[in-house]
């Protein structure tokens, strides 16, 4: 096995980990309404817990609202529970068959924290991309070790590996500044 085949296993594991950034970056909250602030919040209906958006189609209504139309009008009530139990600072109306949501605006404090969960949900995706790192390169060792790879072909493996999770870092850089300026404004 080749270094390049070694670094070129780990590139869709490595796309996986910017995916789940990007869901859960999502999830925070910012001044503005998005449905995916809502979409994965547990509900329990019937003795289950699903997910939001398998009971109802979440929706803008405005910049800072949110309507959320329950398939059936049975999941109303649980739905209105879960929203107003959930840490998102929400206060559901029931109107009729929905729901409407309006988010009031962020506290300065509010956004100190939220910054903060942002920098933890970044800092642990650098861990986890680390970690495909030194597998990576534990694997190119090996392969060295077994005399498969030549010495050269060994440090250009691992100056080509660097360049990859320099980019992924970059990536994540990219999706935590875009996130700090929704939060700021």
């Amino acid at each position: 096995m080749t270094y390049q085949e070694i670094i070129d296993q780990i590139k869709p594991e490595l796309d996986k980990v910017i995916n789940f950034l990007e869901r859960e970056v999502g999830k925070i909250r910012t001044s503005r309404a998005n449905p995916s602030l809502v979409e994965d919040l547990e509900v329990e209906c019937f003795g289950k817990i699903f997910p939001l958006k398998q009971l109802a189609s979440i929706s803008l209504a405005g910049p800072r609202q949110l309507q959320v139309q329950p398939w059936d009008k049975s999941y109303l009530e649980p739905i209105v529970a879960a929203l107003s139990q959930s840490n998102l600072g929400m206060n559901p109306i029931a109107d009729k068959d929905l729901i409407r949501i309006s988010l009031p605006q962020l506290s300065e404090e509010y956004r100190k924290d939220l910054l903060k969960i942002l920098s933890g949900k970044m800092e642990e995706t650098k861990r986890t991309i680390r970690r495909w790192r030194e597998e990576s390169w534990g694997k190119i060792q090996e392969e060295f070790r077994q005399g498969k790879i030549r010495e050269d072909d060994k440090f250009r493996g691992k100056d080509k590996l660097q360049e990859l999770i320099d980019e992924y870092n970059e990536k994540i850089e990219e999706i935590g500044e875009r996130k700090r300026k929704e939060i700021l404004e």
